[in-house]
């Protein structure tokens, strides 16, 4: 597959998922009458919904990384070439920003606008290690063990995350960034975002380092 076809992929594929997280939020929000826990609950189920799909139609194509994080791990593995890292970085992040201005632009809302939503402490940095650290835990474990698992395993540890992380489970640098750009029930306020990220990129490292150790990845055949 061509470079530049894997570029639109991943970039279409992250615009999409930016505008499932974001909107779902939106709607989640306007829907739930104030109770928190049931807009929580439409956004987490939206997302992971949203992932199954995403990452069966564009995992063939790009391998549906859609995170910064997932695409350095991949690249100290052997399976991106390093040349290309840059690139698929770059379209997730162009893509996360056009995805949050089409769910903006579907609601109403300003095509981007700060976020105020505060989410800064040492449990919120710990959560997003703990959530990064899961997502690569739960990548590694099926692609060198069961690949075809991949789409709904991630969908159903991010799905899950959601709830038992504090800080609800971004897990993703462009994702971070992105919400940076919207002030609504999914949005980071842009102060916070240095923590989160450096948060994820800790947590994918460390989860590539150890299960490179308990699952090696098999060797070519001679």
């Amino acid at each position: 597959m061509s470079l530049a076809r894997r570029l639109v992929a991943e970039g279409l594929g992250t615009a999409f998922l930016l505008a499932v997280v974001i909107g779902s939020g939106i709607m989640g929000e306007r829907l739930a009458g104030g109770n928190i826990a049931i807009a929580l609950l439409a956004n987490s189920l939206a997302t992971g919904g949203g992932l199954v799909v995403l990452i069966l139609i564009f995992g063939p194509i790009s391998g549906a990384h859609f995170n910064p994080a997932v695409t350095l791990a991949a690249a100290t593995q052997g399976g991106l070439p390093w040349r290309e890292v840059l690139p698929y970085i770059a379209v997730q992040l162009l893509g996360a920003f056009a995805g949050v201005a089409a769910a903006h632009l579907m609601f109403g809302e300003p095509l981007f606008f700060a976020s105020l939503k505060i989410r800064t402490s040492s449990s919120q940095w710990w959560s997003e290690f703990v959530a990064t650290f899961g997502l690569l835990m739960v990548i590694w474990g099926c692609v060198r063990q069961q690949i075809t698992a991949v789409p709904y395993a991630v969908a159903a540890y991010i799905t899950s995350a959601y709830w038992f992380t504090a800080s609800t489970s971004f897990a993703n640098p462009a994702v971070t960034v992105a919400r940076a750009a919207s002030n609504t029930f999914a949005g980071i306020r842009p102060d916070d975002v240095v923590g989160f990220v450096v948060a994820q990129l800790f947590g994918a490292a460390a989860a590539t380092l150890l299960f490179r150790w308990l699952l090696p990845p098999a060797r070519p055949s001679n």
